[in-house]
Order: C-alpha cells, then structure tokens, then sequence
C-alpha cells in the first residue's frame, strides 16, 4: 500500500492538539425575514409638496425614505418575486425581505441588477420595487400620481440609457413633478463636510476613486476597479468549493449567509504575507481558526445490547485469531518452498563446482533458464539465504499447538519406498513429507529466534556497557543511526514517488526499459524455432528479470516490504533508547509524532486543531476559515490573486494622487482629504492599510490624510436628503416639462452628479 506523506510544520510551532471540541460554533445566519413593513400614511400627509422622496437605489440594500428624516424608512434587498398560486389562483408578489418568507418565492427571487452589474437592467423588477417604495411611504394615489419630487441615486459614469429609462418610468408611469440623479459615493463624501479630496467608495459590486476639488468631481480622472462586496461571495464560495469539494453544492448556503460569514469572520490582514505564513501556525490556532457548522442530518445509530456488543466482540477475537493462524501456516509454507528452492540452487552449485571443465559447468547451468553464470548463482543464493534467515526472524513457527506434553511426531512411511506402496499409502506418504518439512522448518525458525534473541542480548549488553562509559557520544552515535535510517526510508519513499512520476529519472529508465522490449529484435532474446512471439512470451528469463525490475522497482515486492519493516522497527528500536537516556529527544521527535495530523498542515487548513471523525455527520458539515478570513478581502489590494487582471486599489491611488494630479494646484488638497465610504471600508483594519501602503509609494513631501465615514452605508442616503433640501439640490431638479421639452438625455450637473466638470 502506497505511503503518502504530508506537509509537516516546523517543530518549534507546534504541540499537543486539544482533544475537545470547538468551544465556539458559528453557525449560519437567518434569512433576514422580518415580517411585512408597515404603511406610513401620516408622514405623506404632512409634508409638503416641495418633501423629496429620497431613493438610494443600491445594488445590494435599497433605502428610501423622506428627505426631512434622519434615517430612511425603508431598507430592504433589491429584490422580487412573482408568481402565480395554483392553489390561491391568484398572482402573487413579494418584495425585498418578503421573498424569504415563501419558500418558492425564494426560487422566483430576481434582482433588479444582473450578476456582476451596478446598471439596472430588470426593469420590470424595478417598477414592482418602486410600487411597493411609494406603497408603504403611504402615498396613496388619490392625486393620481406620485405628487413628490424623487432623489434617485445612480452609480458612477451611468450608462444614458438606462438614466433615460428611469426618468420615463418615474414622469410617465408614476408621474412624478421632478426627479434628481447623483452618485452615492459623492452624497457620502457631502454628508461628511467634504469639499477637497479622493473619494473611494467600495461598493457591493465595484470600487471607485473620484478625486474631487472645491465640491466639483473630476469624473475625467476617476477610476474604477471591479471588484465589490458581492464579487467577495463569489470568491469565498470558489475557495470552499476546493477545499470542501460537494459541501456547498447541495444548495445549503445562500449567498446572503456567505456574505454575513465575510461580514463576521473576514478582516484586512496589515500584513498579508507575513500572517498568511503564521495562520496555521499550531499556536493559538484554536483562536484563528473559525468552526462554522452547517445543518446537518446525524446518522442513525442502532443501539445494541451489552450482551450482542459480548458475543460481536467475542467473534472478532475468534476471527482475528483465525486469521492469525492461517497467516502463520502461509508463512510456513512459504518459507518451507524457500528452503527447497534454495536446496535446489546449493546443489546445482555443487554439481557446477564438481564439474570437470568449463563447457560441462555451462551445460549444467543451461539446465535452468533463470540462471545465467555461476556468478549470478551465487548472488543468487546469498540473497535467498538472507530472505530466508529474516523470515526465520518472524513469527513464523509461533503456530498454536496443541497442550499436553510435547511428543516428536512420527512419520513412518517416508522410510518405505514408493514401490512398496498402494496408491493410498502414497497420498498418506506425500501428506507425511509436507507435514515434516514444515516442522523441520518450524524448529528452524525457533532456533534461528532463539539464536537471534540471545545475539540481540549481547548487543543490548556492550550497548548499555557504551553508555555508561560515555553517554555523549552514545547519544551522538545513536542521532546518526536514527538519521540514517530515517534517510533509507526516505530514499525507498522517493524511489516509488519517482516511479509514478513521467518526468523523474526511474520513470524515464522504466521507459527506457519498456522501449527496449517493444523493438523488433531486443538484444540477447533468444527466439526458438516454430513459435511466433506471443507463444513464447514470458519463457525468456531476461525478459522476466526486466519486467520485475520495472514493476517492483528493482526488488522482489515481499523482500521489498520486509526491508521496510525491518527499516520502521530499527528505527522504533533507536528512538525508543533516545527516549529513555537522550534529555533533549521528546516525543515530538519521533518519526510517528511528526506524521501525525497534528502536525499535518492540510489538516490544520481543512480542520483546525482538532480531530476528524470521517462517520460524524456534525464534524463533516462544518466550514473551516482560517486563511479566507484574510485573502477574501485581500484582493482589493492584490486583485491577482483572485484572477482579476487589474491594479489594486493602492496603485490605482498613486496613479491618480501622483500621474494625474501631477502639477495640479490641489494636488496637496486631495491628498489631504483621502475618504474611505461603502460597505467594503467595514472591514477592520482597511483604513489602516491603505494608508501605510498608499503612505510607502506617495512622495515624502506630500501630505497624507485618510479617514473613513461616520456611517459608510447609510451616509449615501443622509447625503442625499440633506442635498434634496439644500439650494444647489432644488436648482438640480429636472421637471417633467423640462424632460418633455429637451428630451430624456438631458442632465443638471451639479456637485454630486455625473458631471464631466
């Protein structure tokens, strides 16, 4: 059985793994269900016409709410589901955090955005969405349309048409007296009393840079990098995949619950590769290790009683010394056909040695096809005899015999010729011999034990004798056996490593091997008369050597593995003394305490510190975060390692503070005023980062100051109220008779639009 060995980690970082389980279980999150949203009926009839409705149409989270409030009065996925109800026989439709509440809702759900896009472009889930908006703001249609001017935000560099789609469902449809349009991150950037600076706003599903001077966005120099807190859940659900391969394709997580898991449990590392290196570091990784558990079945487990859990016991012990048993008579089979193979040799050897001349030494030779000189004979027989004298070494004549006193058995038929014998007494004659031999073989073994336990003995003794005279240098000679055994195993291991790798030197000499034996005419075969190729294929002991060669690695496959016992029980028998008299040789030393999980970095990757039970039901439905909780949201500093072909956003910040603004007056300004805004500067430690790494490629003369939102998720929309109420923001409106007029194209700018400025 191949042996595979695993990545260990350096000694001084690891110890004992802690037998108990988790003390922290994370588990998923709910659907964020919270019931029906109330109507607001009085609010609309307190305002006055002039009260905007504020829309900050997000890609993720949609707000809306009156431009006099402090927070929105809605919040809500942008989200919606329509069916129709066999049952009910009615249609049915449920927005936002309704969906989750009808389990095919759920599977009906559509979003108003495409996959991987901040552009609307589900436009029939956009007007229920504005339907359910305007609904529970309380405005009832009773002056036949949505008597109030909508602030409506949009993302950066919005597409014409989809602005001019908008306003022809809000003027058309709903009839609204004016609409307004500006990008989130600048409301947020205004809500925050900016006026010179870089806004960077990491939004669900890209970031973007926009450098702004005295409140005037210079959108000609403003970036975008694609990557956002969705594209996050995209990437975190791919590492999950490989590392839990089928767990997540059982439609188990939602993409909700994986974005509440990087919400929980990501951070931004200050230094990537240096805590990249430490995560599964064996010290305090029960801390950074995260368990979380998915729902699960447990198996059904039928309880047995104490006297069936007897009687299987009882049953495994017979059949386990049953199996003993017949494992020793095999062995003794194989050692007594040893023994008579190796008889055989002697005496052809006897007769070689005998022979009178050289040419009669060849013909005896030519007896036996597998022989080629007397060279290879010898070799031959020294090899069998140390196979054989090993096998002794086991516990091959260990058979149970029977009790009572021990009687030579008798064999009286071998003393009587076969001419003398019915064809019965000769079956009894040929059973006689088979028994004695194997008795002859086991009193062999014994004796070769007993010779070996007392050879052993005396070494144990001159050893001890060693140690006591100078136990440094014991020590040091016992270190260098352990070591050179140790390589030995080492060496076999990367010999069959090798032989299943194409490209490796034995590879490509069993290669060569094969070749050789494909051709035509392979060098010293010997093809007899009248017999094609296949009749005599494998008559040709050359040709056999080679395939055993190329098969076993050069080695007959049980000598192949009583070398490996005997390599695994020297190097038990070393690192057993180095324990008992060596101060500085631990258990963690040892060969098996290094090959164990616990120090298995696939392990500490996939498990944690703890153990694993393959039949737990609860231990194979669990997620492991370790080093995702620090690459997720590493790729918007390094986007390579998630595949995106794009700058990070720290040198898409250089490009922009030292390229772009090179020479500019206000290049001083924006530097001073870096703002951080949208759900992706939530992540702890961001601020942190970007301003050490953005400090290390800025010039030293140059000013650096960054600094994060009050609120980076709800400041969009406050900024967008405050604005609607302001002078610039009542100019900005366009009226339904000013789009009627000059067509849906047209556009105020302003301070917090897509304006070209």
């Amino acid at each position: 059985m191949p042996h595979y060995t695993l990545p260990i980690l350096p000694p001084n970082l690891s110890h004992n793994a802690p037998k108990s389980p988790p003390s922290t279980l994370y588990t998923l999150s709910e659907p964020p269900y919270h019931g029906q949203l109330p109507t607001d009926h009085s609010t609309y009839r307190s305002t006055s016409p002039n009260t905007a409705i504020v829309i900050d149409n997000g890609s993720s989270t949609l707000r809306a709410g009156w431009s006099h409030t402090p927070t929105p009065q809605l919040q809500f996925p942008p989200l919606m589901a329509r069916y129709m109800d066999r049952k009910l026989n009615r249609k049915l439709t449920f927005v936002g955090s309704e969906i989750f509440f009808d389990g095919t809702a759920r599977g009906q759900a559509k979003s108003v955005y495409e996959v991987g896009s901040n552009v609307v472009n589900n436009w029939d889930v956009q007007e229920g969405i504005l339907d359910y908006v305007f609904c529970k703001l309380g405005i009832d249609g009773s002056a036949g349309a949505v008597d109030r001017p909508v602030v409506m935000t949009e993302p950066l560099a919005n597409l014409g048409y989809a602005r001019k789609t908008m306003s022809e469902m809000l003027f058309e449809l709903y009839g609204v007296p004016a609409v307004a349009y500006g990008v989130d991150a600048l409301f947020s950037y205004r809500q925050n009393g900016g006026s010179t600076g870089l806004v960077i706003s990491g939004g669900n599903m890209s970031t973007v840079l926009i450098p702004v001077v005295d409140r005037q966005p210079m959108i000609a120099h403003a970036t975008r990098l694609d990557w956002g807190r969705a594209k996050c859940v995209d990437y975190l659900k791919d590492l999950l995949k490989v590392k839990y391969p089928g767990l997540l394709t059982t439609g188990k997580v939602t993409d909700m619950q994986v974005e509440d898991l990087i919400q929980r449990h990501c951070h931004v590392s200050l230094d990537y590769d240096g805590e990249t290196v430490q995560m599964l570091d064996w010290t305090g990784l029960e801390e950074r290790d995260h368990v979380v558990q998915l729902p699960y079945q447990e198996k059904e487990i039928v309880q047995k009683s104490e006297e069936e859990l007897r009687r299987a016991e009882e049953k495994r012990r017979e059949g386990g010394r049953r199996l003993q048993e017949q494992a020793a008579k095999m062995r003794l089979e194989k050692l007594v056909r040893k023994e008579e193979e190796l008889s055989y040799f002697k005496d052809l050897q006897v007769r070689v040695l005998a022979a009178p001349t050289k040419k009669a030494a060849r013909e005896i030779l030519d007896e036996d096809d597998d022989i080629k000189d007397e060279a290879f004979l010898d070799r031959k027989i020294k090899e069998m005899e140390k196979s054989i004298r090993k096998q002794r070494n086991k516990d091959v004549g260990d058979i149970e015999e029977p009790e009572g006193p021990a009687e030579p058995p008798s064999y009286p038929l071998l003393d009587i010729p076969d001419e003398e014998l019915s064809e019965d007494s000769l079956k009894t004659k040929r059973a006689q011999r088979l028994l004695k031999a194997n008795h002859d073989a086991r009193l062999r073994a014994k004796a070769e034990k007993a010779a070996e336990a007392t050879r052993q003995a005396e070494l144990q003794r001159l050893d001890d004798d060693r140690r006591a005279l100078d136990l440094p240098a014991w020590i040091s000679d016992h270190r260098a056996q352990r070591a050179a055994t140790l390589q030995k195993i080492r060496d076999r291991e990367r010999l069959r490593a090798d032989l299943g790798n194409r490209k490796s030197h034995a590879a490509q000499q069993r290669m060569k091997t094969l070749t050789s034996l494909a051709a035509d005419t392979v060098p010293g075969r010997k093809r007899r008369r009248g017999k094609d190729d296949d009749e005599d294929f494998g008559d040709d002991a050359e040709a056999w050597n080679v395939y055993r060669d190329i098969t076993y690695g050069k080695e007959d496959d049980d000598d192949g593995e009583n070398e490996d016992e005997e390599l695994a029980s020297q190097l038990k028998a070393v690192e057993a003394r180095l324990l008992a008299f060596d101060p500085d040789f631990g258990e963690q030393s040892t060969q098996e305490a290094q090959k164990d999980w616990t120090k298995s970095l696939v392990h500490a990757f996939s498990r944690g510190p703890w153990p694993y039970d393959l039949e737990s039901a609860r231990e194979g439905a669990q997620l492991h975060l370790n080093v995702e909780r620090i690459r997720v949201p590493e790729v918007i500093f390094q986007p390579s390692i998630a595949g995106v072909d794009q700058a990070g956003i720290v040198e898409i910040a250089q490009g922009i503070l030292g390229d772009r603004l090179a020479g500019h007056p206000a290049r001083g300004g924006v530097a001073g005023d870096v703002f951080l805004t949208g759900g992706y500067s939530l992540f702890e430690n961001f601020d942190r980062r970007f301003e050490s790494e953005l400090r290390a490629v800025l010039p030293v003369d140059l000013e650096l100051r960054v600094r994060r939102a009050k609120d980076p998720l709800l400041d969009a929309w406050r900024g967008a109220a405050s604005w609607a109420q302001s002078v610039e923001g009542r100019q900005a409106f366009i009226s339904r008779a000013e789009w009627m007029e000059k067509g849906g194209e047209y556009l105020k700018e302003h301070t917090c639009g897509n304006s070209m400025g």
